[in-house]
């Protein structure tokens, strides 16, 4: 299994086959509405801004499992990032990124990344840094701001 084998549909419902991301890198976040962290959007828009020509792409995914930060629709969600933040990175619909309810997606990056509690993604704003291989090469808290991230993405690119 790598990360070219997902597909997955965005907040506006389109399919997304993830073979259309080879040889981009890839910041992959799990977000929320109305968390502490939210307003990391900001600098998560910033980045994908910035590096948007080069092959980079920001894949946000919204999920409700840390104190209910995330409880709207899809509708919801994507005009709060859009009224709120001007996210225009693609953002996929809600999932579950711990437990037996966890996305596949999200199972296989924490099997490539532990972090500082184990494999569990620790709260909303965990973010997994791909090189254009599709390999996870790092893994930041939530706490760590877009802006700290954009040295390691600059390398890659």
């Amino acid at each position: 299994m790598n990360i070219y084998d997902f597909k997955m549909k965005t907040l506006e419902g389109k399919e997304i086959d993830f073979k259309q991301y080879k040889d981009h890198v890839l910041l992959i976040v799990n977000t929320a509405s109305a968390c502490g962290f939210t307003p990391q959007f900001t600098g998560l828009e910033s980045l994908h801004k910035e590096f948007k020509g080069r092959n980079f792409e920001i894949l946000g995914f919204p999920c409700n499992q840390f104190q209910n930060q995330d409880p709207g629709n899809a509708d919801e969600i994507l005009n709060f990032c859009q009224r709120n933040y001007g996210v225009s990175f693609t953002m996929f619909e809600k999932i579950d990124v711990n437990g037996d309810d966890a996305h596949e997606l999200y199972k296989y990056l924490k099997s490539e990344k532990s972090g500082l509690i184990g494999k569990d993604i620790k709260w909303n704003f965990t973010k997994f840094l791909l090189n254009r291989n599709g390999e996870v090469v790092e893994r930041f808290a939530p706490s760590t701001k877009p802006e700290k991230i954009k040295p390691y993405i600059e390398k890659l690119l």
